[in-house]
């Protein structure tokens, strides 16, 4: 799923990502809801990155909400790598911030449009006002539980970054 956001473009440095775990729902400039045997989940872009909610059908058992966004004193800031228990699930967290010269910064964001607009189970949304400003994701079943790839796009420092994260 592809979507315009109808807001300015707030995430201005890769730098300011933050990371959180257990936030409620916040407001999303666009979400899709998928539904993987028997995991519902909540792909949520915001107006300062994206949020993940994933509950198992039916509301029972634990949830799992991952916010990684700009929400200053909120978050802490973006770890390289991160594990813990959070009710029945293993949740692990991975984050890679990559700089990439001009050209191929381009060239990667085109990569990264195609792949999220292409998969089943994507959500890609494009920043007005700045080219190859954007938040994906693309969500997959993984055993038990899923696995999500996010990238968050910083056109003004060619930066990207890319999370990956689970839950078992």
């Amino acid at each position: 799923m592809h979507a315009t956001l109808t807001t300015t473009y707030t995430d201005t440095r890769a730098d300011a990502l933050g990371w959180c775990l257990g936030l409620p729902a916040l407001p999303a400039l666009a979400e899709r809801h998928v539904e993987l045997g028997g995991l519902k989940l909540e792909l949520r872009l915001l107006g300062a990155s994206h949020q993940m909610l994933l509950t198992p059908d039916r509301g029972e058992g634990d949830a799992v909400s991952e916010t990684v966004a700009c929400l200053p004193g909120a978050a802490t800031p973006l770890p390289a790598r991160a594990a813990t228990r959070l009710g029945r699930w293993e949740y692990e967290f991975t984050a890679l911030t990559q700089r990439l010269e001009d050209a191929a910064f381009v060239a990667r964001v085109r990569e990264i449009v195609a792949l999220a607009t292409g998969h089943q189970y994507g959500l890609i949304g494009e920043y007005p006002g700045l080219p190859y400003a954007v938040t994906a994701m693309v969500v997959e079943r993984c055993g038990a539980g899923a696995v999500w790839s996010t990238w968050h796009t910083y056109p003004q420092e060619c930066r990207i970054v890319n999370t990956r994260s689970r839950a078992m």
